[in-house]
This record gives structure tokens, C-alpha cells and sequence, in this order.
């Protein structure tokens, strides 16, 4: 057979054993996720900040509204109270459904976090065992 008319396309069979092998795949995939991984892990880390001072929002809120209450029921004045206490519960709807908006972000950068791990874990098994591999073969 002629050299130059000889197929140099290989099978995928063929080229799995390179599969681990590919340091620039390795490389790009270890640079991703360095790049990935400190922004998650922030924007994670600001959430539950956001999340706590929320909560503490909503409970200030409502021992506001209780304070308010206790005045407007204690007083015989003809200030009404009721339109500020209106305001304060909407707020205080307003907090929860950010909160709860917070929470299912954060729930899904917990999965993010987590899948980051698990290809983290498995890169490194990989890199292992094929080291492990070409140092026995040499």
C-alpha cells in the first residue's frame, strides 16, 4: 500500500488510552475550574450573608410591628397607626419573598459547588491513576 494513500484516521478505540493523557485538555480543564470555583464559592459566601441580614430585617420588622401595636392599643390618640403597620407587613412580605428567592439561588449554587467537587475528585483520580500507570510502566 501506497504511504501517502494510508488512512491516518483512528477509532474512537483506538484513541482511548489518550483520553487521560491530553495535558492540554487537563490544563484548560484545571484553569476553568480555577476560574469557576472562587466565584462561586464568593457569590455563595454573599448570599448567606444577604440571607442572614435579611432574617435579621425580617425579625426587627416584626418586633417593630409588635412595638407599634402595644402604642397604638396602649394610646387614646386619634393617630392612626394602622397605615404604617400595613406597610411595615408589606415589607415584611417583600424580606420573605427575597428570602425564599435567596435560598433557591443559593440551593443551586450549592449544586454547582458540589458538581465542581465531583469533576475536581474525578480529574484527580484520573491524573492519579495515570501516573500511577506510566510510572509502572517505565
Amino acid at each position: 500500500m501506497d504511504p501517502e494513500s494510508e488512512s491516518t484516521t483512528t477509532s474512537v478505540d483506538d484513541n482511548t488510552e489518550n483520553f487521560c493523557d491530553n495535558p492540554t485538555r487537563d490544563a484548560l480543564t484545571e484553569g476553568l475550574m480555577g476560574l469557576i470555583k472562587p466565584t462561586v464559592d464568593q457569590l455563595d459566601e454573599r448570599v448567606r450573608a444577604t440571607r442572614l441580614s435579611q432574617l435579621e430585617l425580617k425579625t426587627c420588622i416584626e418586633s417593630l410591628s409588635e412595638e407599634l401595636k402595644t402604642i397604638a392599643s396602649s394610646q387614646q390618640s386619634i393617630v392612626d397607626l394602622d397605615p404604617y403597620v400595613k406597610k411595615l407587613m408589606n415589607a415584611k412580605h417583600k424580606v420573605t419573598v427575597l428570602t425564599n428567592v435567596l435560598q433557591s439561588a443559593q440551593d443551586r449554587l450549592n449544586r454547582i459547588h458540589q458538581s465542581i467537587e465531583k469533576e475536581t475528585v474525578k480529574r484527580k483520580v484520573i491524573l492519579e491513576s495515570t501516573s500511577d500507570g506510566q510510572s509502572s510502566a517505565v
